[in-house]
């Protein structure tokens, strides 16, 4: 084990890849891929972060490695393939919410040679296509009772051809977790017609002691079994909502750290949610998954 595996506190496992973002008549390319976004966010929050992911020993590769180390994060060697990189199409509406196209193929090195973390974050692409989601679930299978197990299912219901096969993934990926984080377009997907009280006290009962549910501008509700509230969303001017879920799930990660889940009470849910809504909201204001450092998430939240 190196020492960089060794110091790091959240080992983060999923897809890294371009968003080529289209606007209008404007083209322009970002690093992208959520387990990504996640791990940058979490260095850029000051939290030592390991990334396994897949990567191309190509330009676009080069580009994603050099982003992530700038925050702090160690790409781990195992993530080189080669493969060319992944790509996802975002086409940007008046909105600012964006749709998605991809290119991308998934696997991981055999689960028995992946160094665990005091943390393990999961999610999105990487958790569902296959080969590679089968081994994320047996590092969860290996983490679970260990580490501190965070989920974010993140559904791209594009690259979901197998819906019972995609829920069948989900459901045992949740019993693994401690924490699950989703966005309200995941849970209509995943529970339709479901109201979303009714959709964290299933998430309750499945395995994970902590649920966060984001609801875009109406902001976020997160429970435990012991209480459960409702945190707004801080108001900004939206550029785009690329990474805002990340970021949320970031700074969630970060907050967590070390705590005993069930004994967080109503107060601490809220200053928590806070947090998380506070780091969203700077990544919306501004293009791309442009997550917020420790500096700027501590000096918005005094604003």
């Amino acid at each position: 084990m190196t020492a960089d595996r060794a110091l790091a506190e959240v080992l983060v496992i999923g897809e890294a890849l371009i968003d080529v973002v289209h606007e209008g008549s404007r083209q322009s390319e970002h690093v992208g891929g959520s387990p990504t976004n996640v791990a940058y966010g979490l260095g850029r929050l000051g939290v030592r972060a390991n990334l396994l992911t897949s990567l191309g020993r190509d330009e676009r590769g080069e580009f994603i490695r050099k982003h992530v180390e700038s925050a702090g994060v160690h790409l781990l060697p195992e993530s080189w393939t080669d493969r060319r990189t992944a790509t996802s199409t975002a086409h940007i509406g008046h909105s600012g919410g964006a749709t998605y196209e991809f290119d991308i193929h998934w696997e991981l090195p055999a689960a028995s040679g992946i160094d665990l973390a005091a943390a393990v974050h999961v999610g999105s692409i990487g958790a569902f296509l296959e080969p590679g989601g089968s081994t994320v679930q047996e590092v969860l299978q290996a983490a679970s009772g260990r580490s501190l197990v965070s989920f974010d299912p993140n559904i791209r219901a594009d690259l979901l051809s197998d819906r019972e096969a995609a829920l069948t993934r989900f459901r045992a990926l949740l019993r693994l977790a401690d924490v699950v984080k989703m966005s309200d377009e995941d849970a209509h997907w995943l529970y339709p017609g479901a109201a979303i009280d009714d959709v964290v006290d299933v998430l309750l009962t499945e395995g994970p002691q902590l649920v966060a549910i984001t609801l875009g501008g109406s902001g976020s509700t997160i429970a435990t079994k012991r209480c459960r509230v409702n945190v707004p969303a801080r108001r900004v001017s939206v550029v785009d909502t690329i990474g805002a879920g990340d970021s949320f799930m970031a700074a969630l990660i970060a907050s967590l750290r070390g705590v005993d889940l069930s004994a967080l009470t109503a107060d601490d849910l809220i200053n928590i949610g806070r947090r998380a809504s506070v780091a969203a909201a700077i990544t919306v204001s501004r293009a791309g998954a442009a997550l917020p450092s420790r500096e700027e998430l501590d000096g918005f939240e005094q604003n």
